[in-house]
């Protein structure tokens, strides 16, 4: 019987952006739930404007640990990076149909990264989050008149003799009718945006959740273990092995 080995996958970073994010886009599902069904709910203005306040700071804190990762795939270790993380390349295709045909035989290959269909479901994600973060942003600044768009929002709306620095959510008396009109009108696109891609997002994190279960149980390699502690336990050679084991 093959000997099993333990390979250090992947760094401390990654773990960290990754469970940061897992952490974020629960308490992000929660509160805009509630942000959703407000009316029925029958939540004050005040009380909405307390929960979108608690979303915009959580979203600040996914938009920083998106843009942590995004640096670290340039500088973290071989398996953190763009090369080993983005789809395509020469062969890709070819990597895809081997992968496949070796899954549901009675010899799945092992890799240590990402295999070829999980880069493609790791960029989707990476990609779905990043059009979450940029259309919440823009509201927060329609919405609390928040950073970085929100004080053009403000200078938009404000009425003659307003200074736009002073308007707060839920104050129609500072605003002037027309823009206000015009910025509701200009933001509806990316509220159908934001909501529907979180559908979009949701979806595939349930996806994402099921293939790495069945992944680990048809392949083994304790992929959702690896996420925790950084190591893969593998019997045989992986395909992407370029290093000893251990390393």
């Amino acid at each position: 019987m093959t000997e099993l080995r333990v390979y250090r996958v992947w760094d401390a970073p990654t773990r960290w952006f990754h469970w940061i994010n897992v952490l974020c886009v629960i308490a992000l599902v929660a509160v805009g739930l509630v942000i959703l069904k407000a009316g029925a709910l029958d939540i004050s203005n005040a009380g909405k404007v307390t929960l979108k306040a608690i979303h915009v700071l959580i979203g600040y804190v996914l938009a920083l640990n998106l843009l942590g990762r995004i640096l670290w795939a340039f500088i973290g270790n071989r398996y953190a990076r763009w090369r080993s993380f983005l789809p395509g390349g020469k062969g890709y295709g070819g990597r895809v149909r081997r992968y496949a045909s070796a899954f549901v035989s009675a010899a799945p290959e092992q890799h240590l990264g990402h295999n070829p269909l999980g880069r493609l479901a790791a960029t989707a994600l990476l990609l779905l989050i990043f059009l979450q973060v940029v259309t919440g942003l823009v509201l927060a600044g329609t919405d609390l008149f928040y950073p970085p768009f929100g004080h053009w929002i403000a200078q938009w709306v404000a009425a003659a003799g307003v200074p736009p620095a002073s308007l707060v959510p839920y104050a129609p008396d500072l605003y002037d009718p027309g823009a206000w009109d015009a910025m509701r009108s200009w933001r509806k696109p990316v509220i159908w945006l934001h909501e529907y891609n979180f559908y979009a997002l949701a979806g595939l994190v349930i996806v994402h959740i099921a293939a790495v279960v069945v992944t680990d149980l048809r392949e083994g390699g304790s992929i959702i273990s690896a996420m925790f502690t950084g190591n893969k336990i593998i019997r045989g050679k992986p395909v992407d092995d370029v290093s000893a084991p251990g390393d």
